[in-house]
């Protein structure tokens, strides 16, 4: 069967090949795995929750409606990266056949009432998350509708952990010459490197990117994974390395941050608005290219 639903995830398995795969735990609507030709292409940590007590640590996390946490404003008395991540998701079905894609749907009503009444005016507004598998790629899109009668505001965010062999054999091109907040140094300057390298933690927030930027993951001169964007013009840049790393119980093992690296696009730089009854739209596709330098 090319779509399982399951009690906790769906299994999507492409249609000619039954080890290029997606699994996607209801949870979070949080993708759990996604493998092409048999080959994992996400990191999950080992000591990951899947039961719906905690948000996944590893996979694609879906960040709604803060990124980060906020002192003030009407999102600060939500947790760290608000609620998206941390409810169940109604699972709609397949939706297309080629690529072969399923939806998920959240609103209000599946969010924890006492989680969802810390967002100031608790504003109304539907989710709808689509999920396209392709035969070397995958397409993850979400649709934010305002259906309140007032204009609110909020961040969104694909919290992508991408696998990699060793992440001091790796780089992220095509930044440079792009405004960078750094949030370790708390400060923002021009990315000038025409690399972005790891030997220390990174968390950096390159903002509006051009959508013409595709954002490669390389390894040892080899392109292994790149990333476009669609209507999303922020990259969040992340890996943890030791010290983080030690300080969540959840990422296991512990030298898991030299097997990944974060390369999340959203909308988080700032606020996106949205008046009564509009919709806002953004996607990612992760995918394999050859390499693709794209100057300043």
């Amino acid at each position: 069967m090319p779509i399982e639903d399951l009690e906790d995830r769906v299994v999507v398995t492409h249609p000619s090949d039954p080890k290029t795969q997606v699994t996607i735990l209801k949870f979070g609507a949080t993708v759990i795995s996604w493998t092409i030709k048999g080959e994992e292409q996400l990191w999950l940590s080992t000591g990951a929750l899947l039961d719906g007590s905690k948000a996944v640590r590893g996979g694609i996390p879906l960040v709604f409606p803060v990124f980060g946490k906020k002192e003030t404003g009407p999102t600060a008395q939500l947790p760290q990266h608000g609620f998206a991540r941390n409810s169940t998701w109604e699972f709609l079905g397949q939706v297309r056949e080629s690529p072969l894609s399923v939806q998920f749907a959240l609103s209000p009503e599946q969010v924890d009432p006492e989680l969802y009444s810390k967002w100031e005016n608790s504003n109304d507004f539907t989710l709808i998350y689509t999920i396209a598998l392709d035969t070397e790629s995958l397409e993850t899109k979400i649709e934010v509708e305002n259906v309140d009668s007032h204009e609110w505001e909020f961040n969104w965010l694909f919290h992508t952990y991408l696998k990699i062999d060793d992440i001091e054999d790796s780089m992220v091109s095509n930044l440079p010459g792009e405004i960078c907040y750094d949030q370790l140094l708390k400060q923002s300057y021009e990315e000038r490197l025409p690399v972005v390298t790891f030997h220390e933690e990174v968390d950096r927030i390159y903002q509006q990117v051009p959508e013409s930027k595709l954002i490669q993951v390389v390894s040892l001169g080899n392109p292994i994974h790149t990333v476009k964007r669609i209507g999303l013009p922020d990259v969040v840049v992340w890996n943890p390395w030791v010290n983080k790393s030690n300080g969540m119980a959840d990422f296991q093992p512990k030298s898991g941050y030299k097997n990944m690296v974060c390369i999340e696009p959203g909308y988080v730089h700032e606020f996106k608005k949205l008046a009564p009854g509009e919709k806002w739209i953004g996607a990612q596709v992760l995918y394999k290219d050859e390499l693709k330098y794209q100057a300043i």
